[in-house]
């Protein structure tokens, strides 16, 4: 069967022995393959400043802990995301506050974003769901047009890796940004992840909050512990194979740029069905590619007979017992995607005649 997610490994005879040569250095913890692995991840992806860490749900607790979310604090955020999203959150003492989002993409809808926000707003955490992108730049007017302070963004670029706005790439339009470099992602160390810091001035605590509140490279006997930090830290290992993952990553990423394209060329005019089109200057990296349908589970089994999952993947937050008391009456939008919701395989695993299947299947209904 055609997966919807798919892991992809440089060839064996490249990557074997890159990490046999780390396992057997003697230095296996975070150190220059990890250095390296930042900055050769900052170059390629038009970032100016950040870190690698352990996973994307730790640099969003990073995120959350830099831009100061205490107990009680309110972070909007959305319930249409993998759930890390807004544990995250809790985990930092704040409390997730629901927007809706747009009807067609499943992102944040900005206009209800800023409804959302009060005198306890502390962040807006951002997702870029499936890879489609919410429009940081419009977001920012309109906060700006009707409250008199700053409140901080947080990009969870977690699906989204390649996207771009108005030329830019993602992560790098709030005051933070995160990756996700988990299993299934567009590309993988395994497990990591990438904290996007656009001030500066935080770097110092950023590092510390990844190993244990302590800096790397002062002698232990002498460090004061000021701050309490995590086991956060990208090991050597995975440093070493995100570097050779790079080398690919963005050939995977144009593959399912090709196929999402492709499926919008395809399926725009088969009854029933309706694709997601966002402006021109908003590029989406589409983790997956997100079909609306007036029949989803139908769609589903008619794909399951050609062998090719599809799905509606992931599960709103606010249906789990976790979040119920954070559930809003008024999430008309989102109930609406989701009973619409179909996601198809997209990724480089895509092959053209696996795509012409798809499209074939669809339009006979």
């Amino acid at each position: 069967m055609t997966p919807i997610v798919k892991v992809f490994m440089p060839p064996k005879d490249i990557l074997l022995p890159a990490l046999e040569d780390v396992l057997y250095s003697g230095m296996v913890g975070e150190g220059q393959h990890v250095y390296s692995f930042e900055e050769k991840f900052k170059s390629i992806f038009g970032i100016e400043n950040g870190f690698a860490v352990s996973s994307g749900t730790a640099a969003l607790h990073i995120a959350l802990i830099l831009a100061g979310v205490e107990t009680g604090d309110e972070v909007i955020t959305t319930s249409m995301t993998a759930e890390p999203t807004n544990t995250s959150i809790l985990q930092a003492g704040g409390i997730p506050v629901f927007a809706d989002v747009d009807t067609k993409s499943g992102c944040l809808d900005a206009d209800s974003i800023v409804e959302m926000v009060t005198d306890r707003t502390k962040a807006i955490l951002v997702v870029h769901y499936a890879g489609y992108l919410v429009d940081i730049p419009l977001l920012k007017s309109k906060l700006t047009s009707k409250f008199q302070r700053n409140i901080t963004i947080i990009e969870d670029c977690a699906h989204a890796l390649g996207a771009t706005i108005d030329g830019s790439a993602v992560g790098t339009f709030g005051d933070y940004g995160i990756f996700s470099f988990q299993a299934i992602k567009h590309m993988t160390t395994v497990d990591g992840g990438f904290l996007v810091v656009k001030d500066l001035e935080q770097n110092r605590k950023a590092k510390k909050l990844r190993w244990f509140g302590m800096e790397k490279g002062v002698e232990r006997t002498t460090l004061d512990l000021d701050v309490l930090g995590y086991k956060y830290n990208m090991n050597n290992v995975t440093g070493r194979l995100g570097q050779l993952q790079l080398e690919y990553a963005q050939n995977n990423i144009k593959l399912h740029k090709c196929n999402a394209l492709f499926y919008n060329n395809n399926l725009s005019n088969i009854p029933g069905l309706e694709v997601v089109k966002q402006e021109k200057r908003l590029e989406p990296s589409y983790w997956l590619y997100t079909l609306l349908c007036d029949d989803s589970e139908d769609v589903i089994q008619k794909l399951k007979n050609i062998d090719v999952a599809a799905s509606k993947l992931h599960r709103p937050n606010h249906y789990h017992s976790l979040f119920s008391k954070y559930k809003r009456d008024k999430m008309v939008n989102l109930e609406n995607f989701y009973k619409r919701l179909v996601h198809l395989p997209c990724g480089w695993w895509v092959n053209e005649e696996t795509r012409d299947l798809i499209v074939e299947t669809l339009k006979r209904g």
